[in-house]
């Protein structure tokens, strides 16, 4: 069996996006409703263990703000969810989300290899459009033959069901496919659909256990200028992910 897709997670993985995007939309959204809410980044480190921002809305008055009182928790958190969409899109479209190391590197070189990508993710499609067009490019989406994102599926990670919705879209074993995460709720939800996985942390993430990842890594790397570091897992030659460098990984886990 050969390696003939990358599967990749959005929010951490691909760019920042919870500390560059998701915490500063989240903020501005309560002040331009006028909620006296003001969400940290140590408080949002905290409530990513709840994956979907509605969810994790209403988590954090639950946990956080029991005295709240509202009619409709989950109207609010609807409306609260929206406008933080829209404001994460602008900041999208400013450029204030920035790619990961190595992201759109290896992206080109997966496309010149002929390996097929693909997105799983639980944010939601406005998210993806807006990060994946304002920093590859307006054609950029077409470059995945699948983008599994939002609610499409009925369970959020990290149940598996996101990555089950794309591989079958995708019509691949779990063993033809390497997919990328960063959190430990990523890799429960992968490994759930059967897929080795490559984990790049991030500040959020970083303590996070990643059993049965292929490696872990700080980032992707970068030819001759960046080279990744290995938390855990095999060191090898490869001082940046690639192709030859998933290829080794592949051939070792299969």
């Amino acid at each position: 069996m050969a390696l003939e897709a990358l599967i990749f997670d959005v929010d951490g993985t691909l760019a920042n996006t919870e500390r560059d995007g998701h915490l500063v939309a989240f903020n501005e959204a309560f002040k331009e409703l006028g909620l006296d809410w003001l969400w940290t980044n140590a408080l949002y480190h905290e409530l990513l263990d709840v994956t979907g921002g509605q969810l994790r809305i209403k988590h954090y008055l639950k946990t956080h703000r029991p005295d709240f009182e509202c009619d409709d928790i989950d109207a609010l958190a609807k409306k609260v969810h929206g406008l933080k969409t829209k404001i994460y899109v602008r900041l999208a479209d400013a450029g204030a989300i920035p790619l990961r190391t190595g992201v759109a590197r290896l992206f080109s070189e997966a496309r010149k290899a002929g390996l097929r990508l693909a997105i799983a993710t639980t944010t939601t499609p406005a998210n993806v459009d807006a990060l994946i067009t304002h920093t590859l490019g307006a054609d950029a989406l077409d470059w995945f033959e699948v983008i599994g994102a939002g609610d499409i599926v009925p369970n959020l990670k990290p149940a598996g069901d996101i990555y089950h919705y794309v591989l079958k879209q995708m019509n691949l074993k779990p063993n033809q496919a390497i997919a990328f995460e960063d959190s430990h709720n990523g890799i429960v939800s992968s490994t759930d659909a059967g897929l080795k996985t490559l984990i790049t942390v991030n500040e959020y993430t970083k303590t996070h256990q990643f059993d049965g990842a292929m490696a872990v890594l700080n980032h992707l790397g970068e030819p001759n200028n960046k080279p990744f570091t290995v938390l855990e897992g095999e060191r090898t030659e490869h001082t940046y992910v690639g192709i030859d460098y998933l290829q080794e990984l592949y051939a070792n886990t299969y």
